[in-house]
């Protein structure tokens, strides 16, 4: 299981599809693919999310990163409910969660999200003939999502080389890429600026304001607030 950084060094181009969701942790994923010569492959997905902006913003990223493709699906996961990111009858959090150490997964847990995303990234890279799939998920500054952890990933990785044509013909074939896994927000913010990431086009709120300024008060707003903190820098998306 290949959950951190891969080696360089190769000779060819490889393709890579790298999940995008105009977010800090999915833009700085798709710069260490870039950084690594991958030629990117990016899937965005429009899902019923409350913070529809962000497809815009995972535009812009691709864009600034020289993508070769970038691919928006339509889902509709609002249909099924039972997250507050999907539900507008819910309400987002905004008290405070304990910035990734309540016991309980908050409300903003999308159902099986990663698990909708990372199938339908399997599904293109098998058209593509891409091997890897870089995902950002974080396992020490996050909300306490299930789906981040590197024991579903693991499974995930399991699941899509049994499931698939090239994991069937050429075995362990798919390889998912975490390499944000265990680290810290702000060595993730830290390591985008190293690859020139704008974090300007990013957005991570989970209830933005119509014109998209982030609401400043949801877990992901105050995880984002202290990582910039952290790293003692000041984020760009607020300037």
């Amino acid at each position: 299981m290949t959950l951190g950084t891969m080696n360089g060094g190769m000779s060819d181009k490889k393709k890579a599809v790298v999940l995008l969701s105009g977010g800090l942790d999915s833009a700085t994923v798709a710069a260490i693919a870039k950084d690594q010569g991958f030629a990117l492959f990016c899937l965005s997905f429009r899902y019923g999310q409350r913070q529809e902006i962000e497809v815009e913003k995972a535009r812009q990223v691709a864009a600034s990163l020289g993508a070769q493709k970038h691919l928006v699906l339509n889902l509709d996961m609002g249909l099924i409910g039972g997250s507050a990111l999907t539900d507008r009858a819910l309400e987002v959090p905004k008290a405070g969660l304990g910035l990734g150490v309540e016991a309980l997964i908050p409300i903003t847990y999308v159902p099986a999200r990663n698990t909708v995303f990372l199938a339908y990234a399997a599904a293109w890279a098998e058209v593509v003939g891409a091997r890897d799939i870089f995902i950002g998920v974080n396992a020490l500054d996050y909300s306490g999502y299930p789906d981040c952890r590197p024991e579903y990933l693991e499974a995930m990785q399991r699941a899509i080389n049994l499931g698939t044509r090239q994991g069937v013909e050429k075995t362990d074939y798919f390889r998912l890429q975490a390499p944000l896994l265990k680290l810290r927000k702000s060595e993730i913010i830290r390591w985008g600026v190293s690859l020139g990431v704008d974090y300007g086009l990013t957005l991570s709120c989970y209830d933005p304001d119509p014109a998209g300024r982030p609401c400043g008060l949801c877990d992901s707003c105050r995880l984002r607030e202290k990582a910039f903190r952290e790293a003692a820098l000041k984020d760009p998306a607020l300037q």
